[in-house]
């Protein structure tokens, strides 16, 4: 059988779902796939990522010993890694200090390489474009197999760094959007065209129970589901909301996650004077998520860089309203007052104005509701999407005689 090496930057996460479905497809599929991470192992996982977590080879925390034979495994092999080193230090025009961090990075894609050991993997696949895909070219090229890698959204837009490199010297890329894949064939025209491939990612179809009525009015509700990193421009919300509240409309706003900028959206929230308005729930297991989707009128995002958001599909395929900037790739997913709500990037005034909008027209938008989930029924059905990135995946790493076999608890070779 086939073995696969899967790193992503940290494994399992449960904000990168789609990498866990991805290696359970392949494993129905008959190929072996070693989980990996760069990042040592989150704590506080659902229950159903444990098993991962116990069978996944972490780089960290670090071996001394193989940390010393990769140095002396740079230097003897010096001449295949040596493009590498050239590009980290002596060409584009990257800053010193992450030209430091590649060399680093090289190293470590030798002691990766070391940690594969004996387990005949066949080929690196690795989840974003950050450090994590640098590591996974060198140990590809240590170990004469192929890489390949699927690119987002910050990872391209925001944090491209060594990208020209990296597509170079990857089989093969898959990306999330057309317009990831427009951003890259613009940013990067010597790569081939049609190195570069689409695979929507997608969410299950979850029935859609009823709306109820309610007997008494009620508060106006806005749910935003995310990390709380300063990408996701959580505070953009916030100065919306007292925009609301100054507009005497009557509404909460949930801000579900965690993250490291929890500490100054709390003390933004109290210098606004919004406690009674907004709250943080934390980060919220499926089944909570799913009561706040119910109860939500609309479900918003505020990010400054995004691929196409996970959360907005699965808001759709329950037949919520959803408000989001016209960014990337959300406007693929997000079709302005047919399934959905877009707003000027940027704009507060915007936002505020197409909230009120919503808020004003609650009754009304059922339709649009079922146009939501029609949509996504049709072009971003997690079943149909993840079946057709599989199908890509063995045909690009020549694998394509694989074929699928009846589900089995999950397996992995033991790693020395």
């Amino acid at each position: 059988m086939p073995t696969v090496a899967y790193l992503a930057n940290q494994f399992p996460s449960p904000v990168e779902p789609y990498v866990a479905q991805e290696i359970q497809e392949l494993r129905r599929r008959a190929v072996i796939v070693i989980p990996c991470s760069a990042r040592p192992c989150e704590t506080g996982l659902d229950p159903s990522l444990h098993l991962f977590s116990s069978e996944t080879l972490y780089l960290q925390p670090l071996q001394l010993m193989l940390l010393i034979q990769a140095v002396c495994m740079c230097l003897i092999k010096f001449s295949c890694l040596k493009e590498f080193f050239r590009r980290a230090l002596l060409q584009g025009n990257e800053p010193l200090g992450r030209r430091l961090r590649a060399l680093l990075h090289t190293w470590l894609g030798v002691y990766y390489a070391l940690l594969l050991g004996r387990s005949g993997a066949e080929h690196i696949h690795v989840h974003h474009g950050y450090f994590g895909s640098w590591i996974a070219m060198v140990a590809a090229r240590f170990l004469g197999i192929e890489f390949s890698m699927t690119l987002h959204g910050s990872d391209l837009l925001l944090h491209p760094a060594y990208l020209d490199t990296k597509l170079e010297q990857c089989k093969f890329c898959v990306t999330i959007s057309e317009f990831n894949k427009r951003h890259i064939l613009e940013q990067y025209p010597e790569i081939q065209a049609d190195k570069i491939i689409v695979r929507r990612m997608g969410v299950d179809i979850v029935e859609c129970p009823s709306p109820q009525i309610p007997v008494e009015p009620r508060l106006f509700s806005l749910l935003a589901v995310g990390r709380l990193h300063r990408v996701k421009d959580h505070a953009f919300l916030i100065r919306a909301c007292q925009l609301l509240k100054n507009r005497n409309i009557r509404f909460e706003c949930v801000i579900a996650g965690e993250g490291p900028e929890r500490a100054s959206i709390e003390q933004l929230i109290s210098n606004l004077g919004l406690q009674s308005n907004i709250r943080l729930p934390g980060h919220l297991s499926s089944q909570r998520l799913d009561q706040y989707y119910a109860a939500a009128d609309a479900v918003v995002l505020t990010s400054r860089s995004e691929g196409i958001p996970l959360v907005l599909m699965e808001a759709m395929a329950r037949g919520r309203p959803v408000l989001a900037p016209a960014i990337t790739g959300v406007p693929e997913l997000v079709l302005h007052g047919k399934n959905g709500f877009l707003y000027q990037p940027g704009s507060l005034e915007d936002f505020v104005a197409q909230v009120e909008s919503i808020y004003h027209s609650r009754s009304p938008l059922r339709s649009l509701g079922k146009s939501a989930r029609k949509h996504v029924l049709q072009h971003f059905n997690r079943e149909k999407n993840l079946a057709a990135f599989c199908d890509l995946f063995l045909t690009q790493v020549n694998l394509g005689h694989i074929r699928p076999v009846e589900r089995r608890s999950h397996e992995s070779p033991v790693l020395q």
